[in-house]
């Protein structure tokens, strides 16, 4: 039963990773067509990776940052929309506009649930978008209602809300005082009522008569809302540059984030005079390290091999995760040297298969598969998974690993062309050597759709028809309605 219990748990955290992620994608996605041209600000913002044994804490910042005008977009995914933080009474470090500046954007969007797994969930196209600025305003006015969790004791998070009203359903707004809000429901016409007054506190429409609203929209709230954020297009790389300086370390950190992106001679000097200093956060000279790296600069990438035997494992992790953005050579042969060094941490080693995965280069397929033999369950675990997406465009070559593989590595090397989603019948023929080869593809074919297989069968029926009765059994079990049948 305990066992049971974590494991809920994991999931429960792995399905608020993923729709935070779902949503931040669905921001990008929102700025990029309203002409801005964002980055990922927060690393890990956009990703539900869950890191289990170290924990990094990372400078906070908004989640987004367009290049062109400076705004950082800090999103927020709600399965409800409303405008809503947590904010702790006890620990800065926790304030609901911590690393927030009157400048920055938070974005609003609808996530729903579309399929059993954890990260099955979409988010709607429409994003709405309030400033830091006001919510600020209206906090300091006490134009917030503030509830603490049930049960929550002293230095628990609050949760902080800024009233406002949501269109139930599309329609047309069709009377406004100051009282009340209506609109016709567009599906029957239907009149809808609602009040401008929540819990005290007087809200501000946001819409006129005659306009068309939608289902999700915040129609009248006590802080600006628009669905519309212009690209201005105004900031020059000197802002940047000059960010540099800044008290602030998210400020800085955004600096070195933007400036890893402009590739001129005063971004470069100023990348390596930041990176160079030892008083600077350690998150701001990976960062700058990292712009350095990406232009082919050797004192980046030595900074951040340096910093993957340095003496803080977080410290270590982030390293990893970084190479892991940086598709170059150098990068996977300081990634493979940290996933084959026994002296490392597992869960940095771990971090080096995934990161490996990420760059999805074919020559790291050997170093995955070795890894497959060590004890650390995490470390097998994400090898797996990191081979798994370099199968798909390489999938013969790693198929034809699995004949001269020890058992443990053929599992992994199974499981990962099986995934692929590249399986063809006449790749796999050769590799029936012996009797546990034999096994293992009939798992990788008896795992596909049957209907994409089908019409390759055959060839596996004349060649060996003990595999493929194995695999026709197997595709009669996983079609049946009792397979992965629950009995709570």
């Amino acid at each position: 039963m305990p066992g049971r219990r974590s494991f809920k748990t994991d999931e429960s955290f792995l399905e608020k990773l993923a729709i935070g992620a779902i949503g931040a994608r669905a921001v990008f996605d929102d700025l990029e067509r309203q002409g801005h041209k964002p980055i990922e600000l927060e690393r890990g913002s956009m990703d539900y990776k869950i890191w289990k044994s170290v924990k990094i804490k990372r400078v906070r910042v908004p989640d987004l940052l367009c290049l062109n005008c400076g705004t950082r977009v800090e999103a927020r995914a709600k399965t409800k929309i409303e405008i809503s933080m947590s904010h702790s009474l006890s620990d800065p470090e926790r304030g609901w506009d911590k690393g927030l500046n009157d400048r920055d954007v938070v974005a609003l969007s609808i996530c729903t649930k579309i399929g059993a797994r954890p990260t099955d969930w979409k988010a709607d196209p429409l994003i709405q978008f309030v400033s830091a600025a006001s919510l600020r305003k209206a906090f300091a006015e006490n134009q917030v209602v503030t509830e603490k969790p049930k049960g929550a004791g002293e230095g628990f998070e609050l949760r902080v809300t800024w009233p406002s009203v949501v269109a139930s359903s599309d329609g047309l707004v069709s009377a406004l005082t100051p009282e009340r809000l209506q609109f016709r429901r567009e599906a029957d016409q239907r009149t809808i009522s609602l009040g401008l007054n929540k819990k005290s506190v007087s809200l501000q429409p946001l819409v006129k008569v005659g306009d068309t609203i939608r289902a999700g929209q915040i129609i009248a709230s006590v802080v600006p809302v628009t669905s519309v954020l212009p690209c201005s297009g105004a900031t020059e790389h000197s802002s940047f540059l000059e960010m540099l300086a800044s008290p602030a370390v998210a400020d800085r950190y955004t600096a070195a984030k933007a400036l890893s992106h402009v590739h001129n001679s005063a971004a470069f000097a100023t990348l390596t005079q930041r990176m160079a200093d030892d008083r600077e956060h350690i998150y701001v000279r990976l960062e700058a390290a990292a712009g350095l790296a990406r232009a082919g600069d050797a004192a980046g990438m030595a900074f951040i091999q340096h910093t993957l035997q340095g003496q803080y494992l977080e410290h270590r992790l982030e390293a990893v995760i970084i190479l892991g953005e940086i598709p170059t050579d150098d990068s996977r042969k300081a990634l493979t040297t940290v996933l084959l060094d026994q002296a490392q941490h597992p869960e940095i080693r771990a971090g080096a298969a995934w990161a490996l995965g990420e760059l999805q280069q074919p020559s790291s397929i050997d170093a995955l598969i070795q890894v497959f033999l060590e004890l650390a369950e995490p470390i097998r675990i994400e090898a797996a998974r990191a081979l798994r997406k370099i199968a798909p465009t390489t999938g013969a070559s790693v198929a034809a690993k699995l004949p001269a593989a020890q058992d443990d590595q053929r599992a992994g090397i199974a499981w990962a062309v099986s995934r692929s989603g590249r399986v063809k019948v006449d790749e796999l023929l050769p590799l029936l050597v012996d009797d546990d080869a034999r096994r293992w593809v009939a798992y990788i074919l008896g795992t596909q759709d049957q209907k994409t297989c089908i019409g390759q069968i055959e060839q596996l029926r004349r060649r060996d028809p003990e595999v493929y009765f194995a695999v026709t059994v197997l595709w009669k079990i996983l079609a049946s309605w009792v397979y992965d049948l629950e009995e709570y």
